[in-house]
């Protein structure tokens, strides 16, 4: 009871004193506020703090983190490296090369701090002092048409850049102030430095110091000498102001430049004998476009290839930062690839001898394409991205026609003259002169013959593509889809659906193999009809000569391509096993029609090449790939999803563990044995059949020449143990080569031109055999088993071959009986086939194409 009774009083004293605080408070302010000082400090107060308060919430309030530019990532182009890793390409659409802080000479950063902002390591993101003496400079300079000097800091610099961007707005250059002293506490000196060093535009679609090096002197950074640097360093301040391909940006680029080295020297950064030496020196710098942002070789050869790896990125990655962190376009993707470039240049250069050989005679195929003519017209020649790497050629515009001369313009600007009795080949359309079928604004590709005179060029309208790729692995090491991917990206070794013809024929047979067949069986080469339906009627198929030889053995028929064998073949083994072979092989799937097995079905080269290459690989087939793995801009591989780093298998740090073993890639899409039975009989096609053009290349090669039904389309799809091509040539729009186009007369000496080379540098090896293939001396012609003759390799065509076997499939020894049996069923089956062609009415030619 005491106790609370303290309590009160306690609360009731505290409670008085409280009251007669807070009224002698309200006292002293009556008798300080009549006080006209008073009033003014309190007001100004209240001013301030409002005053600050609408400063944070125009200004301060929503810009961005500062401390964020420590992770910034720039968009970056995707730079894709050749076998040998070598980087040969980028995609960009700006110059873009990233590097670290002490990748950059000491003499360029104080260049660089000469030209804009040389307190850069003393201030805290403002230079006060630059500031001042900007606004003065800039007021003194109204009206003279003089330009003033700037007061932005190298940090406000970056905070525009980078975080607030180059809109005009009459707050901006506060709220760069307060960014930069944001930036200032987040990052250090190097990485500000680092930052603006990477990302300032400097003309030339370039942005960062070294993307510019290489646009305007064709090298990196670090062999760029003083004058050159100082050149770079006054780029910031408005590139087209110093283009040095102008007569006055040149003189301003000069005047400006020495300003720049006179600042080094005053800031004792340079000697003077260095300044004196920097200032004699011209610009230097190329009047086009510069070089690449890397040295790469012979890149033009590999045109369609590298379209190819930039399609197959964007359907995977996207094109754009939109499409996601890894995009093609600023990802900064590493893009590892198996191109090689010495092989892609053989086999460009072959397909382009082959399809020029073809068109020689054939006429002018008209204009490349057609363009307005106006003032405009270098630009409107140029935005067609047209242009052409061939010889010395080039592609141009007519611009206008005056007698027996035309004048012809490029798309940099450079004129010429184009002679009528230069441009005398036939136009295939029109049946006249190319001269007088041309019309000014019609592009057409010349080549010059002597000072502003030039010679007509004819692109040949005929295309075609071709493929190289490894056999144990499925990786394409070359690839040309057309005659040149600037004038026409349409790549069309991957994207050209074609017939393949007879080069379908060996999978036909793989699935004859696979039911019981073997390559000694005997085939009747003759008349074979199906009866379609009542509309229909009966369809009756032909070998490319119009006539049969009787009963043969498989191999002869692979050898020289017999149609009527092969339909036979297929009927016999069942166009359902057929097509599912096909299929198994990545092919294509086609419906169970007998037209499929003579190729009437389209596929495309690349297929076509990786089915071949399965062969040789003992029928496990291998996904062809044009990419071996994508790293992003860190080096983490992103690309092939299952990709398994093994770590600890780099030399120092092994601990003495066995290497990790990898299941086997791809899938067994063939019996290996018959895989290799069908290798083993295409052979037989370059030593004696439709490919000898091959032969004298002096190894084991297998392969199947092609020609569709027309023909619109000659192919040759063939290889070592090793590696495996094919070659197409056909028109875009299919139509007729002429009668005298055969897979073995115009593909084959293109696949030739282009492998010769290549296989010369590779060591002869045999196709190796997988176990259980029996080897047995067959006679060559009867498909009969031999016991005293041995084979003759020096023979090109012996009696007596070895011929590979299932086990328990070989054949028998014959005897008396056997014999008379056969000779029997024989006579019998020939009165059949007598009887059959004389009440047929009509023979119906097989025109579903691939019938050669």
């Amino acid at each position: 009871m005491e106790t609370s009774e303290s309590g009160s009083a306690v609360a009731s004293q505290f409670s008085y004193r409280a009251t007669r605080a807070a009224g002698a408070l309200r006292s002293a302010v009556a008798r300080l506020w009549h006080k006209r000082l008073f009033r003014f400090l309190l007001l100004g107060i209240g001013a301030l703090l409002i005053a600050i308060l609408a400063f944070w919430l125009i200004f301060a309030r929503d810009l961005p983190d500062a401390s964020a530019l420590a992770d910034y990532e720039p968009a970056l182009p995707s730079v894709v490296r050749d076998m040998n890793g070598e980087p040969i390409y980028s995609y960009a659409r700006e110059r873009r090369v990233q590097l670290q802080y002490d990748d950059y000479p000491p003499q360029l950063i104080r260049a660089y701090l000469a030209a804009e902002d040389k307190t850069f390591f003393s201030h805290h993101g403002i230079d006060f002092t630059g500031l001042v003496g900007a606004v003065i400079d800039y007021a003194s300079k109204i009206g003279s048409g003089q330009r003033a000097k700037g007061g932005s800091t190298i940090t406000q610099q970056v905070a525009k850049n980078l975080l607030i961007g180059d809109e005009y707005s009459p707050t901006r250059k506060i709220k760069e102030m307060i960014l930069a002293y944001r930036i200032e506490n987040a990052l250090s000196k190097q990485q500000i430095l680092e930052l603006y060093l990477n990302q300032i535009f400097l003309g030339r679609n370039a942005y960062g110091v070294q993307a510019a090096a290489r646009a305007y002197y064709g090298r990196d950074v670090g062999d760029l000498k003083l004058h050159e640097y100082a050149f770079l360093a006054i780029l910031p301040k408005g590139p087209s102001n110093y283009r040095p391909e102008t007569e006055k940006g040149y003189a301003r680029a000069i005047e400006r430049r020495n300003w720049v080295l006179g600042e080094m020297r005053d800031n004792g950064w340079i000697k003077d004998a260095q300044y004196r030496e920097a200032v004699a020196q011209p610009i230097g710098a190329s009047r086009n476009q510069g070089a690449a942002l890397f040295d790469a070789k012979d890149v033009d050869a590999g045109g369609y290839y590298l379209e190819e790896v930039r399609r197959r990125l964007m359907e995977r990655f996207g094109e754009t930062e939109e499409d996601g962190p890894n995009s093609v376009y600023s990802g900064g993707l590493w893009i590892r690839t198996p191109y090689d470039v010495s092989m892609q240049n053989q086999v460009r250069d072959a397909l382009r001898a082959g399809l020029i050989r073809y068109d020689t005679g054939k006429g002018w195929s008209g204009p490349v394409a057609t363009i307005e003519i106006d003032d405009k017209w270098r630009s409107r020649l140029a935005s067609t991205f047209k242009s052409i790497d061939y010889k010395n050629w080039r592609v141009a515009v007519i611009i206008s026609k005056q007698g027996n001369n035309a004048q012809i313009g490029f798309a940099n600007g450079d004129t010429g003259v184009l002679p009528a009795s230069s441009a005398q080949l036939g136009y295939r359309k029109m049946g006249v002169p190319a001269f007088t079928a041309m019309k000014p604004g019609d592009m057409i590709v010349v080549e010059q013959s002597s000072g502003d005179n030039y010679v007509l060029r004819n692109v040949p309208e005929v295309s075609g593509g071709m493929v190289l790729e490894s056999v144990q692995t499925g990786r394409i090491h070359a690839m040309q889809g057309g005659f040149d991917a600037r004038l026409s990206s349409y790549n069309r070794a991957t994207q050209a659906q074609r017939q393949p013809g007879s080069t379908i024929k060996p999978f036909v047979y793989a699935a004859a193999l696979d039911n019981g067949m073997t390559p000694a069986s005997i085939i009747v080469d003759g008349p074979f009809c199906v009866w379609q339906s009542a509309k229909l009627g009966q369809k009756c198929f032909k070998n490319f000569s119009g006539s049969g030889a009787g009963p043969q053995t498989m191999r002869w028929g692979v050898e020289q391509s017999r149609n009527l064998m092969t339909v036979r073949a297929a009927s016999q083994t069942g166009m359902e096993r057929v097509v599912r072979t096909i299929k198994s092989m990545g092919i294509g799937d086609y419906q169970p029609y007998l037209a499929f097995a003579l190729g009437a079905g389209e596929t495309t080269v690349e297929k076509m090449v990786n089915a071949y290459a399965a062969l040789a690989n003992h029928g496990r087939l291998m996904p062809s790939k044009v990419m071996d793995y994508v790293q992003d801009r860190h080096g983490k591989v992103i690309w092939p999803e299952k990709w398994r780093a093994c770590d600890g298998c780099n030399s120092p740090d092994w601990d003495g563990q066995p290497m990790p073993r990898f299941g086997a890639e791809g899938r067994e899409a063939m019996n290996p044995m018959t895989a290799y039975q069908v290798v083993h009989i295409t052979e037989g096609v370059i030593q004696r059949g439709t490919a000898t053009v091959l032969r004298d290349l002096g190894r084991p090669l297998f392969g199947k020449t092609g020609t569709t039904n027309g023909p619109t389309n000659v192919w040759f799809v063939g290889g070592s143990p090793t590696l495996v091509a094919g070659v197409y040539l056909g028109f875009d729009t299919p139509r007729s080569m002429g009668g005298y186009a055969q897979g073995g007369r115009i593909a084959a000496p293109v696949w030739k031109q282009a492998m010769k080379p290549i296989l010369e540098k590779m060591p002869k090896t045999p196709f190796i055999a997988p176990g259980g293939i029996r080897m047995v001396r067959i006679d060559r012609r009867s498909g009969k088993r031999v016991y005293g003759a041995w084979p003759d390799d020096n023979e090109i065509k012996p009696a007596v071959i070895w011929e590979a076997f299932k086990p328990e499939t070989e054949p028998r020894r014959s005897i008396r009986k056997d014999e008379m049996e056969a000779q029997e069923a024989a006579a019998r089956e020939n009165a059949a086939r007598l009887r059959a062609q004389n009440n047929r009415d009509s023979d119906f030619l097989q025109r579903e194409g691939g019938i050669y």
